[in-house]
């Protein structure tokens, strides 16, 4: 994907209401140390929709916070759909914008997932579908709440679902191996140190905490895995698919030796340079 349009599906903190901050409900638990019921704003927001102790959220124990991505979800509801009309300044404005955030995200992280799938060269002859998917879902992004509100996000994540899952079979094939098939597997805790984890399905895998230390996990399919507290350390994961920078951030460890997608940053946490 270009970096122009990566960079249109990052964050900008700057331009949202701290919808983050309010929208979702917080438990109580290694990522959030308070519960937080849902569209309450957390008690560390600012008035101005700064976070107040974002450069320590994991000591403060908000881990959570600090790997959410919203795909840019945040700044396209705050400034496009609601033209900048904020729900303390325009408190009529609140119910309608917190439902709206969660819709906005689902369209915006389909946005990523479609921009990679065109950058696979084995996909090519489902380029065409791709292109006009990611049209279509750039549009719904256009949408007025009302009609945001309405719009059925699920029907619409399974028919561009189907569509990625067939870009990822053709990126796979060759490599995928019917051991290498975890779609969904519980893999918490698992030794998959210097693993051949090439062309696996990991579609919603749990890695929580696995030690994937010099694993081999090119072309592996990574969409909604959880690699909460993973270590990566020396993991290649250069032309993985699908993944998403909140998988890298939600990693305990990796290092200089872990091999990233293009476009990904290193966390700021890891050793290394942060590219």
């Amino acid at each position: 994907m270009p970096d122009d349009q990566r960079s249109h599906l990052r964050a900008d903190c700057s331009q949202c209401f701290g919808l983050c901050c309010v929208v979702p409900a917080f438990s109580a638990s290694a990522d959030f140390a308070i519960d937080k019921p849902a569209r309450q704003p957390c008690p560390n927001l600012r008035t101005d929709f700064g976070c107040s102790i974002h450069d320590r959220l994991r000591p403060r124990g908000f881990a959570g916070c600090a790997v959410y991505d919203c795909f840019g979800a945040g700044q396209h509801v705050s400034q496009v759909t609601f033209g900048g009309r904020d729900w303390r300044q325009a408190p009529d404005t609140a119910a309608q914008l917190f439902t709206v955030f969660p819709i906005m995200r689902e369209l915006r992280e389909l946005l990523w997932y479609l921009g990679e799938a065109l950058t696979l060269t084995a996909a090519t002859p489902l380029h065409a579908e791709l292109a006009a998917a990611r049209e279509r879902t750039e549009q719904l992004t256009e949408l007025a709440a009302d009609a945001l509100v309405e719009l059925d996000v699920r029907a619409h994540w399974q028919s561009v679902n189907a569509l990625l899952v067939r870009a990822s079979e053709l990126a796979r094939a060759g490599l995928a191996r019917r051991a290498t098939e975890f779609r969904g597997a519980d893999l918490m805790g698992r030794d998959l140190r210097g693993g051949d984890l090439r062309g696996a399905n990991l579609r919603g895998a749990y890695l929580i905490g696995a030690d994937l230390r010099e694993a081999d996990l090119r072309l592996a399919d990574l969409v909604g895995a959880d690699t909460r507290g993973a270590d990566l350390r020396g993991a290649d994961l250069s032309t993985s698919l699908f993944v998403a920078q909140s998988q890298l951030d939600a990693a305990a460890q990796g290092d200089q030796a872990t091999r990233l997608p293009p476009g990904l940053l290193r966390p700021a946490r890891w050793p290394g340079p942060s590219v």
